[in-house]
């Protein structure tokens, strides 16, 4: 069974919408859009699926009524923008879906909720139980509280996360482009891509990186939601957001990513496509092959040098000898401390600096291969 036919054939789904696909030219929400989507949807659960949608557009719908001319930047006014863009957006999301019999509840998540492992499994059986009652969450980041260090950063990561955290069996990424081009779609000579099979089918490919003035995200974080999403499993499908039923239905449309491997923990699929790396950490061949063989944590005796201002807690990127990033992690030490970490062992370093270096470098639970 192909990808798009899969996603046809789904029991259950997840549906993520961006900012520009929900909002008009004056920051508010386009109800024309938003009541398409929702008849869309609609269709799908009273054929009984299981929907979960990933909605954007709290601080785009709040900006106007704070008589803002323009998305605000800063952290503050974005999460007051969000506090009340959030109410207007599941009103009318709640009315919508109640003209078409369709009960609707919101779930509001930060990236801390899908790494720790007593939230993860919290929202897993509240999203669940939605499901269950035959209650289609709406999902959102929480921008009142979130900070730089504990948001997504963009919906499309937090709705890559979402389908795992239910089992889905398909993703669809809604935006404001019709799929995935070879370059940007603006330049001459530019071509769809129908599939993508791996990685290695965009190399090349020119994504751009800056979303639109409405949104956060851009192509690139489309494209590496779209690949947490497949490389664990699930197949997606990233469209433009009038082309949602077609995608639904598993006909041609967008740019359809083939699933691949086998699924990953949450916090394993944040740490590798959702983090941004502070520094390295460089190992020796001994340390690659207790990480790939043994699935070991990271200790102390085999790193032999580091780069980078990074802090405990930050996650850095593993290098073998020549280079290659062979893993992500959060390290348990600042890298001002590693000039007396450097190639020692840990009877070692407690003998010389105490009981409080009795601990590793990068815990393999911190940990993934890439």
């Amino acid at each position: 069974m192909d990808a798009r036919t899969r996603i046809a054939n789904a029991s259950r789904l997840v549906v993520k919408i961006g900012s520009s696909s929900l909002t008009n030219d004056h920051g508010g929400l386009h109800s024309e859009h938003l009541d398409q989507l929702v008849t869309a949807l609609a269709r799908n659960v009273r054929a009984g699926v299981q929907l979960v949608l990933v909605s954007s557009g709290s601080i785009a719908a709040g900006t106007p009524a704070l008589g803002l001319k323009k998305p605000p930047r800063d952290l503050a006014t974005q999460q007051a923008a969000a506090s009340v863009g959030q109410g207007i957006l599941l009103a009318h999301y709640t009315d919508q879906f109640a003209q078409a019999g369709i009960r609707v509840g919101q779930v509001l998540l930060t990236a801390e909720d899908l790494i720790r492992r007593t939230q993860y499994r919290n929202a897993q059986r509240t999203l669940a139980r939605l499901l269950e009652l035959g209650v289609l969450p709406i999902v959102n980041e929480n921008d009142t509280v979130a900070t730089d260090e504990i948001r997504f950063g963009d919906n499309d990561r937090l709705a890559a996360l979402v389908a795992h955290v239910v089992q889905a069996d398909g993703l669809v990424l809604l935006t404001d482009i019709d799929g995935l081009y070879d370059r940007p779609p603006d330049q001459e000579g530019a071509e769809p891509l129908a599939t993508v099979g791996s990685p290695r089918d965009l190399e090349g490919v020119g994504l751009g990186g800056r979303g639109s003035h409405l949104g956060r995200g851009g192509m690139v974080t489309k494209v590496q939601a779209a690949l947490m999403a497949s490389e664990a499993g699930i197949p997606v499908v990233l469209t433009h957001a009038d082309q949602v039923s077609r995608a639904l239905a598993g006909e041609p449309a967008g740019t359809v990513f083939v699933p691949s491997g086998k699924r990953r923990s949450p916090r394993q699929m944040w740490l590798a496509h959702a983090t941004t790396a502070r520094g390295s950490v460089r190992i020796d061949d001994g340390a690659v092959r207790a990480l790939r063989k043994r699935q070991a944590s990271l200790l102390a005796a085999g790193v032999v040098g580091v780069s980078g201002d990074f802090m405990a807690g930050e996650p850095v990127d593993i290098l073998a000898p020549d280079g290659a990033a062979i893993a992500r992690g959060l390290v348990a030490y600042d890298a001002a401390e590693f000039d007396r970490l450097v190639g020692r062992t840990t009877a070692q370093l407690i003998a010389e600096f105490g009981p409080e270096y009795e601990r590793e470098v990068v815990h393999r639970d911190d940990l993934v291969l890439l």
